[in-house]
């Protein structure tokens, strides 16, 4: 059945998302105005289709800067074709709808704070590698065929330094694993130092050829098939582990990780948890301020990292949050910045029966949807303040920062 949508509103996916004989119709790629036709099945309280005809473009609308979004349809970004203010607003709209609709709570339209660089901000890239013969490519999916893997020419998102070394990677594939499919993750730190991981394949008896032949590369980890991480070779022994987390948008994570340190230092904290710590960051600014700080962090590398830079009284631990918490608290701040898989549901259950509770969890979270679903479950505690930053232009994702007290406070 064809029908006419208009698109009222971005949902956290990206999607448009508008409305049909009653029934909720998401359009991949639309913008909030666009009126257009789709094919929508007869049955159904939902669907997802695209437009078979654009009847009114939305003034929202820009053009792509990227052909392959365009071409190859990239799943990378999602709002790439709204303008920079539409994704600021589209994203502070996710944010509040989706704390109200799985989080319960009331709140206004957050702030999303931009990006000073809307292009050129990821130092970090992990493509999908394919053999092709003798040859290799790597490269992404199309939106909506995650199997398939085009050849990237070009990202105008990432790092034009990140881009040049992928180049170097795939002019020394001959050394890669033998295998038929990689996933390779680059990342530059903020030393300019990169580190690569190379995922998958049983074996790898080139694997110094391969390092040799990328010289711009600082270290080299491999995960082989149903094996743990391992590095392979590195230059830089005193550098940061390349193969833990750390944010793809410095100029964003930067302003963020002040905000956390500001809110966690406005309770005058003699201690505090710093809970998913990664290389503890955060852990070590508080620390500098006289704070006894618990870091907990999965990655033992991380761990072993932080450890060294925290001074006497501080102490960086390794293992799962839900499994450590209990032992460090009480603390007078919890700062939680777990994965987007989000926290545990022990974590959330340590923080509600823990006494005497924390001044302040401050909660910072990569998906609007698990840091609603966790804050609902932390019923004793009400939401102090609540602000996005921009930390992945072009996509729908946004971080957010969630300052949570305890609601007799």
């Amino acid at each position: 059945m064809r029908a006419e949508v208009t698109i009222d509103s971005i949902a956290a996916g990206g999607d448009g998302v508008g409305r049909a004989d009653g029934r909720v119709v998401f359009v991949p790629r639309s913008a909030p105005g666009d009126v257009g036709v789709v094919e929508v099945p007869d049955t159904g309280r939902f669907t997802r289709a695209e437009f078979r005809e654009m009847r009114v473009p939305s003034s929202q609308r820009v053009q792509p800067s990227c052909t392959h979004f365009v071409i190859d349809r990239c799943g990378g970004c999602q709002l790439q074709h709204l303008g920079y203010d539409a994704q600021l607003q589209a994203k502070s709209r996710i944010v509040r709808d989706t704390m109200q609709r799985i989080g319960r709570r009331a709140i206004e339209l957050p702030v999303v704070h931009p990006s000073p660089t809307p292009w050129r901000y990821r130092r970090k890239l992990t493509l999908a590698m394919r053999r092709r013969g003798a040859a290799w490519i790597a490269g992404l999916h199309p939106f909506d065929d995650p199997r398939r893997v085009f050849r990237l020419e070009d990202c105008p998102i990432t790092h034009q330094d990140v881009l040049d070394i992928w180049r170097d990677v795939l002019g020394a594939a001959g050394h890669l694993p033998d295998a038929q499919e990689l996933r390779g993750a680059l990342r530059l730190d903020e030393e300019d130092t990169a580190s690569l991981t190379i995922e998958g394949g049983r074996t790898w008896s080139t694997s110094e050829a391969f390092f040799a032949a990328v010289p711009r590369l600082g270290a080299l980890w491999w995960i082989p098939e149903s094996e743990e991480r391992r590095r392979v070779h590195t230059r830089e022994a005193s550098s940061a582990p390349g193969a833990s987390f750390a944010q793809v948008n410095p100029a964003v994570a930067i302003p963020l990780r002040r905000r956390v340190i500001a809110l966690a230092m406005a309770r005058h904290p003699s201690s505090a948890v710093d809970a998913y710590a990664g290389l503890g960051d955060t852990a070590q600014e508080l620390a500098i301020q006289g704070v006894r700080v618990t870091a907990i962090e999965l990655d033992r590398d991380a761990v072993a990292w932080s450890a060294e830079r925290l001074p006497a009284g501080s102490r960086a631990l390794a293992g799962r949050v839900e499994q450590l918490l209990a032992d460090a608290l009480p603390a007078d701040v919890v700062i939680l910045n777990p994965p987007r898989a989000g926290v545990d549901k022990r974590v959330t259950e340590i923080l509600e029966a823990v006494r005497p509770a924390p001044a302040a969890i401050v909660y910072v979270s990569c998906d609007p949807a698990t840091l609603a679903r966790d804050v609902a479950r932390l019923s004793h505690y009400r939401i102090a303040s609540l602000e996005s930053f921009d930390m992945f232009p072009q996509t729908a994702h946004v971080e957010t920062v969630c300052e949570l007290v305890p609601e007799a406070a």
